[in-house]
């Protein structure tokens, strides 16, 4: 009997730049009504904020998601406190929290249901990997419609809890937080702190933690006193492993970090990339300038780390302390392309320095690395810069725009043409949601080394657009 082999090819839903491959995506499982869709390894996963108002859910919400998409998870924040806001143009008082506003519940329960709408679009439409869904969900009701929701969808839940009953951390919260919230604009501060410590008192009486016995079976981690404790139950996967590894690590006392890159090199003079010259006669200008300037801030207990390059650490010597090198902290492997100048690459290797144009972010050097490779080469460094307080980090060029795009949470599209000129330090200091950035340029002058993205990448291009953004060297 013939054997008849059916050649017909299946597409797949795959994405070609990402390369994940989503396997609910497009297919009709038969399944009865009510069953859940089944879990993947690589299924979708919501991250289901738990807590009071003032616990810094949110807070821990923006660092979660800023984390995930730094290191490659398509992650997105819904905040049900926004579709509130919209729902209801203008906020008048805590009464709206009360639990027997019926119309208010109402509303509130409608938010919700179109924040669990949209979430569901983003993995559907949009590829998404993580969600970070932020709102109080203080009641088993509410956790349980939720839990329903993802099963139904085939998602992972992982909760994440924040407990704290520290007044002076509550009352910071407050001043922190709400003094910027859209609900208190124009409003008088004390009359704002009122309003909101009875909105807390609202949330209270229905409030119902996750129970360690009755809830077991769930994923979750609770955070007591922000980060003073941790209860860990059912992890589920790589990314929730790597979710408790970030949280474990943050913390939210005041500090500031210091990014600066070396002084200027002789390599830097003569536009050569990577090598491991020392200091120019300018860059060790800047070396005493720096230890000045660090001098003239007054740091309590600094700690300065450098690369393993030669240039970082002249650089550190003249500061005067203490340093700590970091192999993770070496400017990005430029392989074959070592110590070449933008025209030598040019003239060797046009189609390579074409490519690189075309996707600076992935694109790999022949023998050497990606800024891809660099993010995931420094996430042990973030993860130390989290738990640390003050710190300088004197690195690269390359380095430095990863670090700057984890903390100011920037693309990958744009993170390989941050600025970041020599001979300048940026002061970086966390503040609720996100990143003050001082720039100081110590006046010593410098070579530009910032290369913009030329406007025709095409690996076809004359010589002259690929080289129309060089910056000028000797």
């Amino acid at each position: 009997m013939a054997l008849t082999i059916n050649t017909e090819q299946k597409t797949l839903t795959q994405t070609p730049l990402l390369k994940i491959w989503v396997p609910w995506m497009g297919c009709n499982l038969n399944r009865r009504r009510g069953s859940s869709v089944p879990q993947f390894c690589n299924s979708p996963t919501m991250i289901v904020m738990v807590g009071l108002p003032a616990r810094g859910k949110t807070y821990i919400s923006k660092k979660l998601t800023r984390y995930l998409n730094w290191i490659g998870v398509p992650t997105k924040m819904f905040n049900v406190g926004q579709y509130r806001r919209e729902a209801v143009k203008i906020y008048k008082n805590f009464e709206f929290f009360k639990p027997d506003n019926e119309e208010a519940m109402r509303i509130r329960k409608a938010c919700a249901s179109a924040a669990l709408k949209d979430v569901a679009a983003y993995f559907t439409k949009e590829q998404g990997q993580v969600a970070v869904f932020d709102a109080t969900n203080t009641t088993r009701e509410r956790r349980a419609v939720i839990n329903s929701f993802a099963k139904e969808k085939g998602y992972k839940v992982f909760f994440v809890e924040s407990i704290c009953d520290d007044p002076e951390i509550i009352a910071e919260n407050i001043k922190q937080v709400k003094f910027g919230s859209p609900d208190y604009v124009d409003r008088d501060i004390d009359e704002a702190m009122a309003d909101f410590s009875q909105r807390i008192e609202c949330y209270k009486a229905s409030y119902m933690s996750i129970d360690d016995e009755k809830d077991r079976k769930l994923s979750y981690i609770k955070i007591f006193d922000v980060g003073s404790r941790y209860l860990v139950n059912q992890v589920q996967d790589h990314i929730q492993s790597r979710i408790v590894y970030y949280l474990m690590n943050i913390h939210v006392t005041p500090r500031s970090i210091y990014l600066s890159r070396h002084g200027e090199s002789e390599l830097n003079l003569l536009g050569r990339i990577g090598g491991d010259s020392g200091l120019s006669p300018r860059g060790q200008k800047y070396a005493s300038a720096l230890a000045a300037f660090i001098k003239g801030q007054n740091i309590k207990d600094l700690k300065v780390w450098t690369s393993h390059m030669k240039r970082t650490i002249q650089t550190a010597e003249a500061v005067g302390v203490p340093y700590e090198q970091w192999k993770a902290l070496n400017e990005i492997d430029a392989g074959v392309c070592e110590e070449l100048t933008y025209e030598e690459i040019q003239e060797n290797f046009p189609e390579e320095f074409a490519l690189r144009d075309q996707d600076k972010y992935r694109y790999r050097y022949p023998k050497g690395e990606s800024y891809e490779d660099l993010v995931h080469r420094l996430e042990p460094v973030i993860m130390e810069l989290e738990r640390q307080e003050n710190v300088l980090v004197v690195c690269h060029q390359a380095i430095m725009r990863c670090l700057l795009a984890y903390f100011l949470d920037k693309p990958a599209d744009e993170l390989p043409y941050l600025r970041c000129p020599l001979h300048t330090v940026l002061k970086l200091t966390p503040i609720a949601y996100g990143c003050k950035v001082e720039p100081f340029f110590l006046n010593i002058e410098a070579v530009n080394t910032h290369r913009d993205r030329p406007v025709n990448v095409d690996v076809n291009r004359n010589p002259e657009e690929a080289l129309q953004t060089v910056p000028d060297h000797i």
